[in-house]
């Protein structure tokens, strides 16, 4: 049995097999994974219903796993700060969000360094976000 909350055998694999450097996705029910992410790069679908599974609850799963040394967030065009934008931060803090327009979140998912997509059930607007794996010290 594994000592961090994360079971899930894809999930643990991709992450065993990234390192410093290496970026991961998990996005919500709405992200075009066949089109926004990097061909051949690991992909877990964990959208089993609208709602289920949160984006909040994949990542505080996989932060038990991996150090943050960086998170980018997808920005509406217009409008205010999307409400799911202080739960990163809650769960993130020290690690500060860099917000990108949605073309540069795209095409910063298809960046070389993406080891791992998960999708998520969720159905908030602009609930993805991009961890770049830290170092363990």
């Amino acid at each position: 049995m594994l000592k961090t909350t994360l079971l899930h055998p894809g999930i643990a694999g991709a992450l065993g097999r990234a390192g410093h450097g290496s970026t991961i996705l998990i996005s919500d029910g709405n992200y075009p994974h066949s089109t926004g992410t990097k061909p051949g790069a690991d992909v877990v679908f964990l959208n089993l219903r609208p709602g289920l599974v949160a984006v909040d609850d994949i990542l505080t799963t996989v932060l038990t796993a991996i150090p943050v040394e960086s998170a980018f967030v997808m920005r509406p065009a217009d409008g205010p700060e999307p409400d799911i934008f202080p739960v990163f931060r809650q769960h993130l803090d020290p690690v500060p969000l860099t917000a990108l327009d949605r073309f540069a979140f795209y095409d910063k998912a298809r960046e070389p360094d993406l080891a791992l997509a998960i999708a998520s059930g969720d159905t908030r607007l602009y609930a993805n976000i991009i961890l770049t794996i830290g170092v363990v010290s």
